[in-house]
């Protein structure tokens, strides 16, 4: 995974929907075709991050499975974050992309 893309990935992520935590793990895998496969310890420093910064809030529900987790959500200001983000990545893709064609 590029460096400092996590956070920009995990809001992506709930923008399509709540999820806990492992949810996001699987997403990320599965739409990624398995290229980025994060772990629990990289995740959950990520979303105590994310919440500090408003960006995301977290919420205990009842799982599928009858279990508890911690759901998470993006808020206002997180989606407006990635907007962001997006708009950063694809300008700076787009100039590397140049300079590799060139």
């Amino acid at each position: 995974m590029v460096q400092g893309t996590l956070d920009m990935l995990i809001l992506k992520t709930l923008a399509l929907e709540p999820m806990h935590g492992y949810g996001i793990g699987v997403r990320l895998k599965q739409i990624s075709r398995g290229v980025f496969q994060v772990n629990v310890g990289s995740l959950f420093p990520a979303f105590r991050r994310l919440e500090r910064e408003g960006l995301i809030k977290g919420e205990w529900r009842g799982t599928e499975n009858n279990r508890r987790a911690r759901y998470y959500i993006a808020t206002e200001r997180g989606l407006r974050q990635l907007k962001s983000e997006t708009r950063e990545w694809e300008r700076q893709t787009a100039a590397i992309a140049r300079i590799l064609e060139a």
